[in-house]
Formats: structure tokens, sequence, C-alpha cells
């Protein structure tokens, strides 16, 4: 059976039956394809133990890969073989036997509260040759610090989904398709009022809460990462979107806010996976030093 064939019944299968994003099968189908090409392979009868393991040792030795992305073309070939199993393609999944490094555990690279303000001035002060970009863009900016909002996140909202006289922004099918609310501040709610007043001078009626400056159409993800670069080039603060969304997350915990309101915030499925900035804010644990009971004999 050709592979090929069969990858794309798979990732039919995943969007339609399982309701994956687009996110995931995209990269359902560059781990299938790397690894035909990489073994040199074509048909289901050509998959083995031996030549998984080849690719596997190359990406370690050849091609530096992290651990997590070890991790990741382990899962998805593993499920895209158990797939198989299941039509009656296989009867054995030969990537059972091959075992999976363990999982570094790193602390989320996050950017201070000075350097916040400092990326979120230039956002605003830079020499746009449209007025409409600086409010736009701004507003972009404060919502990621002020929300912690993943990209796709961002890009999906509809107009609809901004309350800024509530101060709520609802979050449609986010990632594991799952709807939330994250708040809004004062701060940020007047800044997303700032550029839906000039959405509306300039008449965008594009369903997405966010324009792009040309047509009556949604900002789409090149776009929005040609304006990362260009301030990142701008302010000299090396970020990534993900990495303000860490920012967002220490900041909210440095502020004082519970572990539990943080994780529902973030759309975590897992408290666990919140907890993890716990350790990457060493202000929020100086502050609980405070409550050592010897420090009062001092």
């Amino acid at each position: 059976m050709d592979i090929e064939i069969l990858s794309q019944k798979f990732c039919d299968y995943s969007l339609s039956i399982r309701g994956y994003s687009q996110h995931t099968i995209r990269r359902y189908r560059n781990v299938i394809k790397s690894y035909c090409r990489i073994a040199n392979i074509r048909e289901l009868s050509d998959v083995n133990e031996e030549n998984i393991r080849a690719l596997f040792y190359r990406g370690r030795t050849q091609r530096n890969w992290s651990v997590n992305t070890f991790i990741v073309y382990h899962k998805t070939l593993f499920v895209f073989f158990r797939w198989c199993i299941k039509q009656g393609y296989m009867e054995k999944n030969p990537i059972a036997e091959i075992e999976k490094p363990k999982m570094e555990k790193r602390l989320p690279i996050k950017l201070n509260k000075q350097t916040s303000l400092r990326l979120l001035e230039v956002v605003n002060n830079y020499p746009y040759e449209y007025k409409f970009l600086r409010y736009r863009n701004h507003a972009i900016f404060s919502t990621f610090v002020f929300t912690g909002l993943r990209k796709q996140e961002l890009l999906n909202l509809k107009f609809t989904d901004v309350d800024t006289d509530n101060l709520t922004i609802f979050v449609k099918q986010g990632k594991g398709n799952k709807d939330r609310i994250v708040p809004m501040s004062y701060t940020l709610a007047q800044t997303l009022k700032k550029y839906k007043d000039e959405r509306r001078r300039l008449n965008k009626t594009n369903p997405e809460f966010f324009s792009s400056l040309r047509g009556n159409v949604g900002f789409t993800e090149n776009g929005l990462k040609k304006l990362v670069d260009q301030i990142r080039e701008s302010s000299g603060v090396a970020f990534t979107i993900h990495k303000l969304r860490h920012t967002f997350a220490t900041l909210m915990l440095e502020g004082g806010c519970d572990i539990y309101s943080l994780s529902k915030m973030m759309g975590h499925s897992d408290i666990k996976t919140t907890t993890i900035y716990l350790s990457a804010s060493a202000e929020h644990l100086r502050s609980q030093m405070v409550k050592h009971p010897l420090n009062e004999l001092v």
C-alpha cells in the first residue's frame, strides 16, 4: 500500500473525525513525508524498526534534533502506525519498541516588566507610514502581553469576540478545540478601543478583529511574522510571540494572580502545565520567602 495515499486517508480521518487542527494535520503530513524521504521508501511494506531507528539516529546526530523534535516525530509516527493497524494495513507497530529520550525541563524564557514596557513603547512610537498601523500594531502586541493569547488564537479573533465594554475576550476553539473567556484589563481595553475607532474610520468591516492595511480582510500569519521581525529589529529585544505568552504568565504570578485562575486564562488542560511558571518567576518565589516563620526572629 502506498504510504502517501495512507497518509492522506489518515489526515482526512484526523481532521474530519477526530477534529484535530490544521496545524496538527500539517505536522502529520510533514513528519510522515520526511520519514519516507529519509528512509527512501514508498510502500507500507518497506516500513520496519531498523529504518525508523535510522531516522531518529540521523536526526539526533546529523540534524541536531532537540528532545522535543524527537518526541514530536515519535508521537506522530506512533499514532499513524496505530491507525494503520486499526485499519488492517499492519499487524504490529514498528515504533513501539523505540525508546524516547527524557524530556528536558527548561524554564520558559520571558521578558521582564521593564523590557515588556519598552517593547510596547517601541511599537507605539515606530515611524509608521499610516496612522492605522500604529493603533493596530500596538493593539496586537498589547493583546499578547496582557492576555497571553497564542498566535493563531489572536489571528482567529472575530470582531464580535472582543468586548471592550465588559472587558472580555472570547477565544473560540483554541488549542485542543476548547472555548474560553479571557478577561482584559482596563489598560488593554483602552488600547483596543482606539484601534476599533481607527478601524471604523477606515470602514473596515471584515469579520476578523485585526485587519490588514490593504483591503477589507483579516491580518495574516505572514503579515504578523513580518511585523514581529520589524519590531524585533527596531527595538533590539530578542522575543517571539510565544515568549510574550510566557511573559504574560510570569508577570501575572508576580502581580499576585493565583495559579488556578492563570491556568484557565492560559487555556491549559492540566494545571501542571501552568506550574512551571512558578519556577520561572524569581520575583514570585522571593515574595513567598517572607512567609518563613523564623523571619520574625531576626
